[in-house]
């Protein structure tokens, strides 16, 4: 498995991680697919305390015991907050949310430090320089050891670029969600910051379960589109796989430290990891899937 410097940080990633979300709640079998990623070379665990209510948070603290805590890279996410007795969750950036957060993350992982604290969202109208400040803090005294967002806001993510000392920028991307190629990836690249990107399989639709998949669309595609879309992506080479495509395409710029695809069984888990041992697209390829596949743009969020 290749890896890649987060930034101008310490932190070293795999190029594919695991996105922790789709693990589910059943403890054993989550357990040992994360196991199994860790032996696969995998070191980029990505969880949130929204998942589950926390309890995805929970079972990665369980499957890391045992484990030499600094071969991981343990990234997670604040700023959904749930409020007793109340369904759902509200925003909260509050320095003091956040760091009454971390505590309650550190407690569930079973950690005494997190590698990777994220903002899981964002608005223009957040009091950004606290939070920002909010998130120093908690790197100066120990808590974490770097800081970045989840975002797919190109507003929110110029003024933390500008504001602060991010490491990452964590954002949807792939052949059918190609956003950030206009105006996040080469400003992320300029200023020393990385891409984290999830999503490189478009919610399954690069999968062989893709027609079923593409059914309800997907970001202003239609069935139709996707589907031919999807017979001309594999007319690209006889050889081609939509899962690794979409994973190799994913990690094609370079502002991209690394991609953190979803798995729920071990069975997509070593599909999805054998897109490590593909080669790089070629320039040509990439040229062709962006012939074949839409620039689409954010609309919002200007």
């Amino acid at each position: 498995m290749k890896n890649n410097r987060l930034g101008t940080s310490g932190l070293i990633v795999s190029e594919i991680g695991l996105g922790c979300m789709s693990l589910g709640t059943e403890e054993a079998p989550a357990i040992r697919l994360i196991h199994e990623a860790l032996d696969q070379g995998v070191n980029l665990l990505d969880t949130a305390d929204l998942y589950d209510a926390g309890r995805n948070e929970e079972i990665v603290g369980k499957a890391l015991e045992g484990r030499r805590r600094e071969d991981i890279i343990l990234a997670t996410k604040v700023g959904n907050r749930r409020i007793p007795g109340q369904e759902g969750w509200v925003w909260d950036p509050s320095p003091d949310y956040i760091k009454s957060a971390v505590k309650e993350s550190l407690r569930r992982l079973r950690t005494d430090y997190i590698d990777l604290y994220q903002l899981h969202g964002g608005t223009i109208d957040d009091p950004i320089d606290e939070t920002i400040g909010a998130f120093e803090d908690l790197k100066r005294e120990g808590w974490i050891r770097e800081y970045g967002i989840s975002s797919i806001r190109p507003n929110v993510i110029r003024e933390f670029v500008k504001r602060s000392n991010i490491v990452s920028v964590m954002t949807q991307y792939s052949p059918l969600d190609r956003r950030p190629e206009e105006e996040v990836l080469d400003l992320l690249e300029q200023s020393g910051i990385s891409a984290i990107a999830r999503g490189p399989v478009a919610q399954g639709i690069l999968s062989g379960k893709g027609e079923s998949k593409a059914e309800k669309g997907y970001l202003g595609y239609d069935r139709d589109e996707l589907l031919r879309i999807l017979d001309q992506l594999k007319q690209l080479d006889a050889d081609v796989d939509l899962t690794h495509l979409g994973i190799r395409y994913a990690l094609a710029p370079a502002a991209v430290a690394c991609t953190i695809p979803g798995a729920s069984s071990a069975g997509q888990l070593a599909h999805n990891l054998e897109a490590g041992k593909r080669e790089p697209l070629s320039p040509q390829v990439i040229q062709r899937i962006q012939a074949i596949t839409r620039a689409n743009k954010y609309e919002l969020h200007r």
